[in-house]
């Protein structure tokens, strides 16, 4: 599958691994820097969605989407772990949730970008999951610190289903992160994944614009796919 990211805000906060184990299956150890996981909240954009083989379907190519995510690592492979994403198209949440057995959930949202300024807000329908803020770049793209690494140079996603194991490989180019300020209006995605976020402001981070190529689902003790 070929994705193309927009607008994109990574928004880390710290977290005890005390606090997350509870919430992360046991067959995936939880992977940390300095003795902390950190939880990110991040909304962007997709555009240009569609299997290699055939075009963009209209209608069903471009959407926002909002994930809610920590760090592990299964035999010796970084990766994330999604405890909620929402999206504004019911055909991608069925889509991913029978495919990738990922925890996609449809969602009212928008996400409008005047200037430099990006403006979001995400409503998840019969939840109180609600993003609302809006955010911008204050930096050129830089070079990363060893934590900005840790967070963002991630290539494949985790997920268990049936106490099994399964990994998606994702290949992009290094992330062109820029430093970001943010206005949080409301954001309780977290709090409905019964995550309590620290009472002070995250860590931010800005992409603009990020070429994506997704793999099929498969197994994680299989070999990854040549790129």
């Amino acid at each position: 599958m070929k994705q193309t990211w927009h607008d994109l805000l990574f928004a880390h906060w710290p977290l005890s691994p005390d606090q997350l184990r509870p919430l992360v299956p046991h067959e995936l150890p939880l992977d940390t820097f300095d003795n902390q996981c950190w939880v990110g909240v991040v909304p962007f954009r997709m555009s240009g969605i569609r299997a290699h083989w055939l075009p963009p379907v209209p209608g069903l190519s471009s959407l926002p989407e909002l994930n809610v995510r920590t760090y592990v690592t299964y035999k010796g492979k970084p990766g994330v772990y999604f405890f909620s994403l929402d999206a504004a198209s019911r055909a991608a949440v069925w889509g991913a949730r029978t495919l990738f057995h990922l925890p996609y959930f449809y969602a009212e949202m928008k996400s409008s970008a005047p200037g430099d300024t990006v403006n979001y807000s995400s409503t998840r329908r019969n939840s109180h999951a609600e993003f609302k803020g809006s955010y911008r770049p204050v930096s050129a793209v830089r070079g990363k610190t060893p934590l900005e690494y840790f967070l963002a140079e991630r290539y494949c996603l985790y997920t268990v289903h049936l106490d099994k194991v399964y990994r998606c490989d994702i290949h992009h180019l290094p992330w062109p992160l820029q430093d970001a300020e943010t206005k949080i209006e409301r954001n309780t995605v977290a709090a409905a994944a019964q995550i309590t976020l620290p009472d002070f402001p995250p860590l931010l981070h800005f992409a603009k614009r990020l070429d994506v190529l997704i793999w099929p689902l498969r197994n994680a003790d299989e070999s990854a796919p040549r790129v």
